[in-house]
């Protein structure tokens, strides 16, 4: 039984985790999942702290767009931040800050997005003016 299995249940998947990372070594307390539970649900977890935690969730179908932001010490070390933009009232703006592969993080939820939607119907609607 691993960790996803232990916090979100048996048919709990972990298909990506990461730290933020400082110089581009994981030494923080801040740490990302990508969590799927069976056909239920993907969802993106932050879980930031070591004595008192603070956990947000993101559903992935609700995400309506991504961008990528490295500054000169991210391209140095490799990391980056990815920002995702979705229609959550709670949560508009999800980074998730220095990780290491930005690029691959970016097109994999990009490509898992799509799929979510299709996969539960769901339809972005983008209104020019």
């Amino acid at each position: 039984m691993n960790s996803a299995q232990r916090k979100y249940g048996m048919d709990a998947e972990l298909i990506w985790k990461d730290r933020k990372r400082y110089l581009g070594m994981p030494l923080s307390f801040t740490r990302y999942r990508l969590i799927r539970k069976g056909d239920k649900w993907l969802k993106l977890f932050s879980d930031i702290g070591l004595l008192y935690s603070l956990v947000d969730e993101l559903n992935i179908y609700r995400v309506q767009d991504i961008s990528l932001h490295q500054s000169l010490l991210d391209k140095i070390f490799g990391t980056g931040t990815v920002i995702l933009y979705s229609n959550d009232e709670r949560l508009p703006v999800f980074k998730l800050r220095h990780i290491a592969r930005p690029y691959h993080v970016r097109e994999m939820l990009s490509n898992m997005v799509e799929q979510e939607r299709v996969r539960k119907n769901v339809r972005v609607s983008e209104f020019q003016y």
